[in-house]
């Protein structure tokens, strides 16, 4: 879903760049007030988890790749703003350090692959907590249809860019990246659902929206009067 240099006219590069670098100076802003000892250390962990994660490619068919995003993941775990800025060093650092993704596409791509996907998942996830009740299989759920939705979305937006730029045509570019990130889209579900699940066994407290843990049990001593 990297965007190369050259794909973009210079009027769709701005306009992605100036969205995504508003939308990440507003999550830094968020973060400052939300971070505390025990979020620091989880930012971090997720962030390097994205970067592995996202150089490692699955085959879908056809011959062509995909990777996991992250944007699901880093949004149940750190919230949606603060995860857009996550995923905008991950992608700034992929673009620079690998080359992977064009610098004159940069906010592009940080606005696909992270800004988007970032924040639809935070609003799923809000709107679950108000009309769901609150239990691991729904959390999980909605992490699954999130992670799905992320990858799609930043599909179609990747697409309607090239197509208005000129570089493919919207009648072929819309089917063609939507048709394979279905499929990638079923990997970064099960990839991120996993991870979820995980922390949800050893640390509930991470997650927001997580369901309450049940109550200790009482034990009451009864005696028996002779």
């Amino acid at each position: 879903m990297h965007i190369p240099d050259g794909f973009l006219d210079n009027d769709v590069a701005l306009a992605t760049g100036v969205i995504a670098a508003a939308a990440v100076g507003y999550g830094v802003r968020r973060a400052g007030r939300t971070l505390d000892e025990r979020t620091v250390p989880l930012l971090g962990v997720t962030a390097a988890f994205v970067f592995a994660a996202q150089m490692l490619n699955f085959p879908v068919a056809g011959g062509t790749s995909g990777h996991f995003l992250g944007a699901a993941l880093a949004a149940v775990l750190l919230g949606p703003w603060t995860a857009t800025v996550v995923l905008s060093v991950v992608v700034t650092a992929q673009a620079f350090m690998f080359a992977d993704g064009g610098i004159t596409a940069l906010g592009a791509n940080i606005l696909n692959m992270g800004v988007i996907g970032a924040l639809a998942v935070g609003g799923l996830m809000l709107a679950a907590r108000r009309i769901l009740p609150r239990r691991r299989s729904v959390l999980l759920g909605v992490t699954a249809v999130g992670a799905w939705s992320a990858v799609m979305l930043g599909a179609l937006a990747t697409a309607l860019q090239l197509a208005a730029s000129g570089t493919v045509p919207l009648g072929t570019v819309v089917p063609a990246m939507l048709g394979v990130h279905a499929l990638i889209g079923i990997g970064e579900a099960a990839i991120t659902v996993t991870a979820v699940a995980a922390v949800l066994a050893a640390r509930p407290d991470l997650i927001a929206g997580a369901p309450p843990a049940a109550p200790a049990v009482r034990h009451t001593a009864i005696v028996q009067e002779a």
